[in-house]
């Protein structure tokens, strides 16, 4: 095989497994004060568009996990202080989460407690971060994003059957985002 053709095979075997490359999830820890999750895909797009895509919420996430089941009431202002938030259709809204770290195309860090979270105890600590993957040859650089999710304070009952719930609802988001940005749908 010759050295140009070598390398171009290598990296669509490269992008291709991304492609098709199951969400690395977990549940990294759980004890009586809290938890932390942690997922990890790969991206056939460069950081900064990753970041984009990220930012543009409501292209991605599920309607069945918002308050309104219109995934087009949510936005994220990605700025220090800014909200991920859904409107209302009538008045009103949500923060999900407020934006504590914002550095396009590296990191997005928010702080919140998500969903039915919000009606306990609780603090959380999520960050999107976006490290460059250079694949052999003249190739484009792509992504890895690393999710954390760390969420710690009082809840009645425990962390114990949370955990899991928060990890599964994480993994579907993260993997129709990396749909989105692999395969331009979805599902």
């Amino acid at each position: 095989m010759k050295p140009s053709l070598r390398i171009c095979t290598v990296t669509a075997l490269f992008i291709l497994s991304g492609l098709s490359a199951p969400v690395m999830a977990e549940v990294v820890s759980v004890s009586s004060n809290g938890f932390q999750v942690r997922h990890e895909v790969q991206l056939n797009i460069p950081p900064e568009e990753a970041y984009e895509l990220l930012v543009n919420v409501g292209s991605w996430w599920n309607a069945s996990h918002t308050y309104t089941h219109n995934t087009k009431n949510l936005s994220i202002d990605a700025r220090p202080g800014g909200c991920f938030c859904e409107k209302y259709p009538n008045g009103g809204g949500v923060q999900h989460m407020s934006v504590v770290h914002a550095a396009p195309g590296k990191a997005l860090r928010m702080a919140g407690a998500l969903g039915p979270l919000q009606a306990h105890g609780l603090s959380g600590s999520m960050s999107w971060d976006f490290i460059p993957q250079k694949p052999a040859g003249n190739s484009p650089t792509l992504s890895k994003l690393v999710l954390t999710y760390s969420v710690g304070g009082y809840m009645l009952g425990g962390f114990e059957k949370f955990a899991p719930m928060v990890d599964n609802m994480l993994s579907e988001q993260i993997t129709r985002y990396k749909n989105l940005a692999n395969t331009g749908k979805v599902d």
